[in-house]
């Protein structure tokens, strides 16, 4: 299958299922009324309702808010338990899509219990720039580029790079990822403290 064939598959949804399940189950476990989690996440009541009734379309922005709020790790509320040995094929995985720019975060593996940490594949197209608000304090992101090439880290002092780049930042400050290339992907790890 050749590069543009793979951009233009649609994208897998989201599990509605066991995302609604987790935002119910995490929300009851921090104690929040449906109306005061959306109140501190930032998003309407009724976007949160129907998310908790396994309707809708989260965006990655939404569900990170949500994940923020209810001090969870993202993966938490979308992926469902996995076997000791796990391959995920091109394709397959949790992806969510961002609602503001072209960029699709597919989540590879979860923190097991004991760990605080999550893989992300990211597919990112050029255009505006993903925006992201600060994570839960404590919060390290890793990027390196496989393919492509990306403007990503702080906000206020993102950096180029191309395959095979490196870089960590601040996850619990505002930063950017943004194409500079069509076609640019990378593998995201979050460390959580």
């Amino acid at each position: 299958m050749d590069r543009q064939s793979e951009r233009t598959q649609p994208t897998p949804r989201p599990p509605l299922g066991r995302i609604a399940a987790s935002i119910r189950k995490e929300r009851g476990r921090a104690g929040l009324s449906l109306s005061e989690l959306a109140k501190r996440a930032g998003i309407a009541k009724s976007t949160l309702s129907q998310l908790e009734s396994g309707a809708g379309n989260p965006s990655v922005e939404t569900l990170w808010a949500i994940s923020v709020t209810l001090d969870v790790p993202f993966s938490r509320l979308v992926d469902p338990p996995r076997p000791p040995v796990t391959v995920l094929r091109h394709g397959e995985g949790i992806a969510v899509p961002s609602e503001r720019s072209n960029y699709v975060a597919t989540l590879l593996a979860s923190s097991p219990p004991n760990a605080r940490r999550d893989i992300y594949l990211v597919h990112v197209e050029p255009g505006p720039p993903r925006e992201s608000d600060p994570h839960q304090p404590g919060t390290v992101e890793h990027a390196v580029v496989s393919a492509g090439r990306v403007l990503i880290g702080p906000s206020e002092e993102p950096v180029e790079l191309g395959p095979g780049d490196y870089i960590a930042y601040p996850g619990d400050a505002p930063h950017i990822c943004q194409a500079l290339e069509p076609g640019t992907a990378l593998t995201l790890t979050m460390e959580h403290n």
